[in-house]
């Protein structure tokens, strides 16, 4: 028998219980910086240096916190159905937690791609510096979706959507853009799940939406075991 699909769309609090920052809470990420400082072209072309040291920060601490009870909680899901996960996070929680199928719709912090090629990529796991370059001699940047720019992973996401048969959506505010569009291509009228201590939606925002008022870590696992028993039931 077929496995049902399933689509998980996961954003800054599917990773805040790691230890994490957050971009866009109170004390997240670009306290201190204009985001267009760190996180565009025109901020990279300015002062490369500080972009550099800002992910570096980021990657740093990443290297130092592991996947919490919700990451683990989707790889189990895996055991009993189709699992495609979509995430606005450029950490590697998922991977490292086990997750076979995810995608990264902003770039992932422990790679980095030439400024000239930008299919150019490679792993990185240490502090990234002006005269770091690839085999060309070309410099290399952050493999991160800067804002301005192209999201060329958002075709593949939007086609992954398109064919769920359960969406869940996991600790994103809703309005990061393009991301937050995408539950707006799931089919009409199949179960979507909502996990957030402080909701963004109501659930007459999407039909047959059920909301889940948890932090990851607590709602996750929650939702995974009912799917799981109710998959077995059938």
């Amino acid at each position: 028998m077929e496995k049902q699909k399933i689509v998980v769309l996961t954003g800054a609090g599917m990773s805040a219980e790691s230890g994490l920052k957050t971009f866009r809470d109170a004390n997240g990420l670009w306290e201190g910086h204009d985001v267009m400082e760190v996180a565009s072209p025109e901020g990279f072309a300015k002062n490369p240096e500080l972009v550099f040291e800002f992910y570096n920060q980021r990657r740093r601490q990443l290297l130092q916190v592991k996947p919490n009870d919700g990451h683990h909680a989707l790889v189990k899901l895996e055991s009993h159905f189709e699992v495609s996960i979509i995430t606005q996070n450029v950490d590697n929680l998922h991977e490292q937690a086990g997750s076979t199928n995810v995608l990264h719709l902003h770039g992932e912090l422990l790679k980095v791609r030439s400024i000239v090629d930008e299919s150019a990529v490679q792993d990185w796991t240490i502090d990234l510096n002006l005269g770091d370059t690839d085999s060309n001699g070309n410099q290399l940047r952050p493999h991160i979706v800067w804002f301005g720019e192209m999201v060329p992973m958002l075709e593949p996401s939007i086609e992954i959507t398109s064919q769920s048969e359960v969406l869940i959506i996991i600790g994103t505010s809703m309005q990061v853009y393009p991301a937050a569009s995408l539950a707006n291509y799931a089919p009409q009228g199949i179960p979507i799940y909502f996990i957030d201590p402080k909701p963004s939606v109501n659930p007459s925002d999407y039909t047959n939406l059920k909301v889940i008022e948890e932090n990851a870590s607590v709602g996750v696992p929650m939702l995974v075991s009912k799917l799981i028993e109710n998959n077995s039931a059938l």
